[in-house]
């Protein structure tokens, strides 16, 4: 099942669910109005399939525009999760290499923040490079969608956009490097009632375009993520309360080479097999 905000001709935000057929059904006419109280439920899966089985009105899936998933929920990030990111962060720097070598094998993962939910980027919106960077990437990430009880009630698509210059410089530079206007873009929906175990056999891929061609392409497993997905959504809720839930990108594992960075203008789509695609264009902000 795959849960979406939408909004057609120019209505405010619905909440519907994507079905096989390319259609999207409608659940405002059965009181839902937002994707946060049916992530509440103890199986939002199964009250999504109850919701499916009721005579609602559907759209065409190209007739309605998608927003993101995120409404009230804070977006954080986990870093280092996989071999080819820890790779990636240690050959930004020298300085910083020794950090990302032990926190890729420490019990404790890396999370920080990434976004409030009224900054985050929607399908089709566009994501931002640094006007004070040089070397920018957006990193394809899986990410958990967790209700204020901290467990995974789905999982959707982020793009956690980085700078990477900005970070190598300095570990304490994280945060500039990470967190900016049009930093974090999260998409298009919500699957539902997957396992972790069946989500590990998704694939990650990301395709850039610029002036219609493409210039970088790259897939990666979501089975590559050393850590499990509880645990993850353990450290995140620690000593923390989320009210409204949150979402947890879970780390990149495909990183464009060192001579690569974005442009304006370019087009980033990531597409993860059980949910879908996410695309952005970029700007400079």
């Amino acid at each position: 099942m795959k849960l979406c905000r939408f909004e057609s001709s120019g209505s405010a935000p619905c909440i519907g669910l994507i079905t096989d057929s390319n259609s999207v059904l409608d659940l405002t006419p059965a009181g839902i109005c937002e994707i946060t109280e049916l992530l509440e439920n103890d199986d939002p899966a199964d009250t999504a399939r109850k919701l499916a089985a009721r005579q609602l009105p559907k759209l065409p899936l190209g007739s309605v525009r998608l927003l993101t998933p995120v409404e009230h929920q804070e977006v954080w990030a986990a870093g280092v999760t996989y071999l080819r990111s820890k790779k990636a962060r240690m050959e930004e720097s020298d300085f910083s290499a020794s950090a990302y070598d032990r926190v890729y094998e420490a019990e404790r993962p890396e999370i920080f923040f990434k976004s409030l939910p009224e900054k985050v980027v929607s399908p089709g919106d566009s994501v931002g490079i640094r006007a004070d960077a040089k070397w920018n990437v957006p990193e394809p990430e899986l990410a958990l969608v967790i209700n204020s009880k901290g467990r995974i009630a789905g999982f959707t698509i982020g793009n956690d956009m980085s700078s990477r210059d900005i970070e190598g410089e300095n570990l304490l530079y994280l945060p500039q490097a990470k967190v900016y206007d049009r930093s974090c873009a999260v998409g298009p929906c919500i699957t539902l009632g997957t396992s972790e175990a069946e989500a590990r056999n998704w694939k990650i891929s990301i395709q850039i375009n610029r002036g219609g061609a493409s210039v970088f392409s790259g897939e990666t497993s979501v089975g590559q993520i050393k850590r499990k997905f509880e645990d993850l959504a353990d450290f995140l809720c620690r000593s923390q309360k989320f009210s409204h839930g949150a979402v947890l990108l879970t780390g990149t594992g495909v990183v464009p080479p060192d001579n690569f960075t974005l442009a304006s203008g370019d087009v980033v789509e990531i597409e993860i097999s059980g949910i879908g695609t996410l695309t952005n264009n970029v700007v400079v902000v």
